[in-house]
């Protein structure tokens, strides 16, 4: 793996009211709107984000996702969310943790698997197109 500190990243946030339910406990589906956060954050950073895969002609759609919760994140809670390129050769595969920022525990992994769909044929491309390989900076 490329050791380029631009393939990792860290958000800080703070839990919302609106993303809890009637326990303040925050509810499971909106981790991944934490997650798209810090993905977003990580793509820019290589100057591949979803504005500059449209611009290119791919889309990359998640195709895979999990999520393991280990301790529920809950209202007014201050938390990173840290983001990491694993893959990119034929897939682009990120990593995720979630840690709560005053204890420094993991409360959250994850990750997402998003692939490239040429936007014109909407064909799925089985090897990750050259633009993410010269953004990475990887000589194929």
């Amino acid at each position: 793996m490329n050791n380029d500190p631009r393939l990792t990243t860290q958000v800080e946030l703070t839990v919302p009211f609106h993303d809890v339910d009637m326990m303040g406990v925050v509810w499971h589906g909106n981790y991944f709107r934490y997650l798209e956060i810090a993905r977003e954050k990580l793509l820019s950073q290589f100057n591949y984000g979803y504005t500059q895969m449209r611009d290119s002609g791919f889309a990359w759609p998640v195709v895979d996702s999990r999520i393991k919760y280990r301790q529920p994140l809950t209202f007014e809670q201050a938390f990173t969310v840290v983001a990491s390129v694993e893959e990119y050769e034929n897939r682009l595969k990120i990593q995720y943790k979630i840690f709560d920022r005053t204890t420094g525990k993991c409360t959250t992994s994850a990750y997402t698997i998003q692939v490239a769909v040429d936007m014109k044929t909407k064909e799925l491309c089985y090897v990750s197109p050259a633009i993410l390989f010269e953004c990475i900076g990887v000589n194929q």
